[in-house]
């Protein structure tokens, strides 16, 4: 197991832990991308594009 996958499966624990708002829905980064670097979102009339980087950081660009 890589370490940027232990840190994500260490937030996911404290994540299960913590009690969420009513109606909250909780994603990981790997659900969304699903194996691509990128995703595009379209949110009204703008299009915004969700990116990993190399260091797996997300960065998100309108």
């Amino acid at each position: 197991m890589t370490e940027n996958q232990q840190r994500n499966d260490d937030l996911q624990q404290e994540l299960a832990s913590t009690p969420q708002p009513l109606g909250t829905r909780t994603v990981t980064s790997g659900e969304l991308l699903q194996g691509s670097k990128e995703l595009l979102i379209i949110h009204g009339q703008c299009v915004y594009r969700l990116r990993e980087t190399r260091n797996g950081k997300l960065i998100l660009h309108k």
